[in-house]
């Protein structure tokens, strides 16, 4: 059984490519920026790639601290202004091999517009 509910993972399924990772430096500033990603079913989590990502600040960020957030959101509509996404905190793997990539195992998931009201909570593993 997943974490998500059904409208998030029909999110993440959609034709959504881009989100914003932020991870937290040496010295404790965030360091937020776009990336691509997948919803991995498999593993119930977030994968995100990049050009040379195991040369990047957010996969050494993630390494040395286990951790990771992701927003993923988009405009349903302009009018009426109708905002929805999926942010999705965690535990974070920076993945060399084969393919380098960094994993974000959902602990906390907050999503809008996805279905009627916010919702916000702590998944447990």
């Amino acid at each position: 059984m997943s974490v998500f509910r059904e409208a998030e993972i029909r999110y993440l399924a959609g034709e959504r490519q881009l989100g914003r990772i932020a991870t937290v430096g040496v010295d404790g500033t965030p360091h937020v920026v776009p990336v691509g990603w997948i919803y991995n079913a498999t593993r119930d989590a977030i994968d995100v790639g990049g050009h040379e990502l195991e040369r990047s600040k957010k996969f050494r960020d993630v390494a040395r601290t286990g951790r990771a957030a992701i927003v993923i959101d988009d405009l349903a509509s302009t009018d009426p202004w109708r905002p929805r996404g999926i942010e999705i905190r965690g535990r974070g793997e920076a993945i060399a091999l084969p393919t380098p990539l960094i994993r974000i195992h959902p602990e906390r998931i907050v999503s809008w517009g996805l279905e009627p009201g916010r919702s916000a909570r702590t998944v447990a593993r």
